[in-house]
């Protein structure tokens, strides 16, 4: 049987984005980054004269997410996409991790769905998975109880605060329990 998923969102879970600028969460560092998704967002400029992205990144959650990958299969579910490999991977100690692919962003989802839960559902047909983002709520979950063959876990993450050990620590109790079903 295959390892879990685990849908890997960048901004809220890695990037504490909605901290207060001057209050960079403690074990954070200051990144300026400039993927192609955010020069796009600057039409008519050139890409010099677009100012850096300030990404907040953890280098401790690297070798988190590595000791997890023995046990899931780490993906990006981003809408950084394949820029995630390029621009947070290499920050945080990771290999390039396979990326999901959205047929279309910020659409509006079912029954008031955030839009990537449909698109996750499909992805993971039915393979047992967990996800962390920061725009996961109740309607996502029923969702995603109703229309997915598998077990799977919705972690919502503070996006002022990112990942935390009660969040390491839910995905390490699913993986075992998805073991212990396996068993």
């Amino acid at each position: 049987m295959p390892r879990p998923l685990l849908y890997l969102d960048v901004d809220g879970p890695l990037n504490p984005y909605a901290a207060k600028p001057q209050r960079r969460p403690e074990g954070y560092a200051t990144h300026r980054m400039k993927p192609e998704g955010w020069i796009a967002q600057h039409p008519g400029r050139p890409p010099a004269a677009v100012k850096p992205l300030r990404v907040w990144l953890n280098a401790a959650h690297g070798p988190r997410l590595l000791e997890l990958g023995e046990r899931y299969e780490l993906v990006w579910a981003t809408t950084w996409g394949a820029e995630a490999n390029t621009f947070i991977s290499p920050v945080l100690g990771l290999p390039e991790l396979p990326v999901v692919a959205w047929p279309v962003m910020h659409d509006a989802g079912p029954d008031g769905t955030f839009w990537k839960t449909r698109h996750l559902v499909a992805h993971a047909a039915g393979r047992p998975f967990a996800w962390v983002d920061d725009e996961l709520g109740e309607r996502d979950e029923a969702f995603v109880a109703v229309r997915h063959a598998g077990v799977a876990l919705l972690r919502h993450v503070d996006p002022r605060l990112g990942l935390r050990d009660d969040d390491f620590a839910a995905l390490d109790a699913f993986a075992e329990s998805v073991r212990g079903r396996e068993s």
